[in-house]
């Protein structure tokens, strides 16, 4: 199973990035003032398209930077409202109030945090440098501001009074719970202080992202000679053609994905070209110069201890996870720590088998990193004569997302899709969906852009252009954003099975956000724990190799006829090859961005290779055949992804799908029965419950770790 980073928002109070410069009602005018806008701009009103959908035909570069601002100066003015509203503070004219304040805001972030991610430039990544500050300190304005916090602490103290019904009770719970998690119980010094770390922590996480985007473009191996290229399908090499074409560059371009680990580096032959194109990877984000990130980082990781100090915590991971399932870093590392043993052990059978091929062929040298996966190809051919070339044909995109994606969901939740060519796009790679309910309803609209560009961030992610509320009147706008390569005018998209893996992947957080069934925006949809958030997607991963989706999807792209049981069967017994090395290389990330986070104050500024290899030896994840899957310089996740100590919810949250998984097998499989109450019980219910009992409830039981460790073929009775 492969797990794929989503880049998922929360916007707690219609608010997003943390971080602060002083905002006051003072403030406003000249806030307001520093651009035009009025009803011209496309986001002054709600969208008049189906769903409130942005309106991308009409929005202009220039639009975003006034709405911004008119956003903030517009919410920070609605809370002033409701902190010196002189009537005693009730759940009304406080917690629903402010769930109704920044729908101006968020129209215009809920776009812009799209398109920057997506679709960026030098225009917009410099209205990203100017109000990421302004966007922070409206954050702190509304968290530090002590009259607000007298109101919710008011209304939290005499909750259990107000008759309440459960998802307002959470919802006071919750707000009661960001504002001092926020730090509203501090003097007014600690406030002060607090805010100019949150300005400088947001403007070097900006800063993070703009140099890894960079860099990761001036990173991509190039060559001249095609012979270098040797191993590559001509499909493949088309596309190389292709990226040096629109770079307009001489030879071939191989992009670099965000990972460690290239894809190309499985059948690439010239070993020169795979140590090349690794080092590229490797080395990215760490060649001198205004894209090297190593000095933003080490300044990140200082700014979050002392943050935590100020907080009262011993570490910022302590602060990031107190709100989380797992609660605290002990008990993430404890997780984390119990599979090391059997996954580097694994990973150390591996290597000995992939040794014995170079040996074999007398190579004459140790396995580097850069050939683990061309010869870890060649010994999954010798173990289940199987070759990756062999399945791609049956693997076209479209008809993977229509007969496999879709498919999956309409069996179980028993939704419709129709595509809608008059929605208008950001970029015309992307296409767009309106979803129908089982009454024929309109459920959702969903957006899909999957192939990579030199100006779209690494990975793949989930999130919304509108968030699902009732007392909002608003139905979710939802995309997925991926990094597929495109392929060569003419040629189908033939992607592979980690690629079909990552659809039905990235659609399990839509699906979540789609179904999202609740009043208040703050709780809808994806707005849950990190390490609860990647459970829906993991979990509608299981569906990809589902026998009765499968089969339904993986046909071949010329003649429509369906891949043969033999080859399907040894497709799916070899996807338990190589699992050692996966699940080693994510341990190996998730190891380090714990430790990153648990540095307190005291330390001094680190320096990021030395640190990283000292974290590695620690856990005893140093292994000179397995990087982590992200290097600490190009850890997007972590310093720009709002991820910080949060990685090990991928591992965490894999627990949680497989024994789901296991719970759909004990009960039949894919079925709407199951699809209905996993839909009823999990999928709608956002943040409104605590998560642990939620999902217990569901399951009838509490997780373990013996489905995962089964799946991923590490125990001895799933080899």
């Amino acid at each position: 199973m492969q797990l794929i980073p989503a880049k998922l928002k929360r916007l707690p109070m219609p608010i997003l990035i943390a971080g602060a410069i002083a905002l006051t009602s003072n403030s406003l005018p000249a806030l307001a003032a520093s651009a035009s806008f009025g009803p011209g701009n496309p986001f002054y009103a709600p969208s008049t398209l189906p769903f409130q959908a942005p309106p991308f035909d009409k929005i202009k570069d220039s639009d975003y930077q006034p709405a911004i601002e008119a956003g903030i100066a517009q919410q920070l003015k609605e809370v002033e409202a409701i902190a010196n509203n002189p009537a005693p503070p009730t759940f009304e004219n406080t917690l629903v109030a402010l769930e109704r304040t920044g729908q101006l805001f968020n129209r215009v972030m809920n776009v812009f945090s799209g398109v920057t991610g997506a679709n960026t430039n030098p225009t917009l990544q410099k209205v990203q440098e100017i109000e990421t500050p302004k966007i922070a300190a409206l954050n702190d304005a509304i968290h530090l501001n002590t009259k607000l916090f007298h109101r919710v602490e008011t209304i939290y103290n005499e909750r259990n009074s107000l008759h309440l019904d459960s998802e307002s009770l959470r919802l006071v719970d919750y707000y009661y719970r960001e504002f001092v998690h926020a730090g509203a119980r501090l003097s007014d010094a600690d406030k002060a202080r607090l805010k100019k770390i949150n300005e400088e922590e947001s403007t070097l996480s900006n800063t993070f992202i703009n140099q890894l985007l960079a860099a990761t473009k001036e990173s991509a191996c190039v060559t001249t000679d095609k012979s270098k290229l040797a191993g590559l399908s001509e499909a493949q090499v088309a596309a190389a053609a292709q990226a040096a074409k629109d770079r307009h560059v001489e030879g071939w371009v191989l992009p670099l994905q965000n990972t460690t680990q290239q894809p190309d580096l499985t059948t690439l032959t010239n070993r020169s070209t795979r140590e090349a194109l690794f080092e590229d990877s490797w080395n990215r984000a760490e060649r001198g110069g205004p894209n090297d990130t190593r000095n933003t980082i080490a300044r990140l990781a200082k700014l979050r201890a002392e943050k935590a100090q100020l907080l009262g915590y011993p570490n910022y991971a302590a602060w990031a996870l107190e709100d989380q399932m797992a609660k605290t870093p002990e008990a993430a590392l404890k997780f984390m720590n119990a599979m090391v043993p059997a996954s580097t052990a694994r990973a150390a059978s591996e290597e000995k088998e992939i040794q014995a091929i170079i040996d074999a062929q007398h190579g004459g040298f140790q396995v580097q990193p850069w050939d683990w996966n061309f010869y870890a190809g060649q010994l999954r051919k010798a173990k289940y004569d199987f070759d990756e070339s062999e399945v791609k044909p049956y693997f076209e995109l479209n008809t993977v997302l229509q007969n496999g994606v879709f498919y999956a969901a309409h069996q179980l939740y028993g939704i419709t899709f129709k595509e809608r060519k008059d929605i208008p796009v950001y970029n015309p790679d992307v296409r767009v969906f309106e979803v129908f309910d089982t009454n024929g309803r309109p459920l959702a609209l969903w957006y899909c852009d999957y192939f990579k560009r030199d100006n779209k961030n690494g990975g793949a992610w989930m999130s919304n252009f509108v968030t699902q509320s009732r007392l909002l009147g608003t139905l979710p706008v939802v995309y997925n954003v991926a990094n597929f390569t495109k392929p060569a005018p003419g040629l189908p998209a033939l992607i592979s099975f980690t690629d079909v893996t990552t659809m039905f992947h990235e659609f399990g957080h839509a699906l979540h956000g789609m179904f999202a069934d609740t009043n208040y925006p703050s709780l809808s949809g994806t707005s849950v724990p990190r390490d609860f958030v990647e459970f829906p997607s993991q979990f509608n991963e299981h569906w990809a190799s589902y026998p009765q989706v499968f089969q339904h999807f993986a046909k071949n792209y010329k003649t429509g006829a369906p891949m043969p049981p033999a080859l399907e069967a040894k497709m799916l017994k070899a996807a338990k090859f190589n699992q050692g090395y996966l699940f080693t290389e994510l341990l190996a990330a998730a190891e380090l961005d714990m430790q990153w986070h648990t540095l307190p104050a005291s330390a001094p500024m680190q320096d990021p290779d030395v640190f990283e290899k000292q974290a590695l030896e620690k856990t005893r994840l140093l292994l000179s055949y397995v990087p982590p899957r992200y290097r600490s310089s190009y850890f997007l996740h972590i310093w720009g992804n709002d991820y910080a100590a949060s990685y090990y919810a991928y591992l965490w949250s894999e627990m949680l799908d497989d024994a789901a998984f296991q719970w759909f097998e004990d009960h039949g499989g894919l079925t709407r029965a199951n699809g209905d109450r996993f839909r009823s019980m999990v999928l709608s219910r956002g943040n409104t419950e605590n998560l642990n009992k939620m999902y217990n409830t569901w399951l009838g039981k509490e997780p373990s770790i013996e489905p995962m460790l089964r799946d991923r073929g590490l125990t001895s009775t799933s080899r």
